[in-house]
């Protein structure tokens, strides 16, 4: 079965999870022409190797703590910090306690 993402004008709520959190998943939440925005549940420890995408991305915590990496430099991220990347830029993510957090990535064509 195909994952639902949500229509044009739907109103999606991304409110922290809190104690539900431990039975959420990664979930894409739209996926248009220009751009895909998913909410990523990382369990304690879990880790994102480094990676790039050829668009700009930008990740929004929502909750829990997350360590985000670049070659630049390693930043802690908690609830309500957001950062954006350049199209292209390695990166790489641990969550250092349960953690959720909005990823948008612009989609190049």
């Amino acid at each position: 079965m195909a994952q639902q993402h949500a229509l044009s004008g739907q109103v999606v709520r991304l409110a922290p999870w809190s104690d539900a959190a431990t039975d959420a998943r990664t979930t894409a939440v739209i996926k248009a022409e220009q751009l895909e925005v998913v909410r990523i549940v990382l369990p304690a420890g879990k880790v994102f190797p480094e990676h790039h995408v050829q668009g700009e991305i930008t990740v929004l915590c929502l909750e829990g703590r997350i360590l985000f990496r670049t070659p630049a430099a390693e930043q802690q991220m908690g609830p309500g910090d957001f950062i954006h990347l350049r199209g292209g830029e390695p990166h790489a993510l641990e969550a250092l306690e349960d953690a959720s957090a909005l990823l948008t990535i612009c989609l190049v064509g």
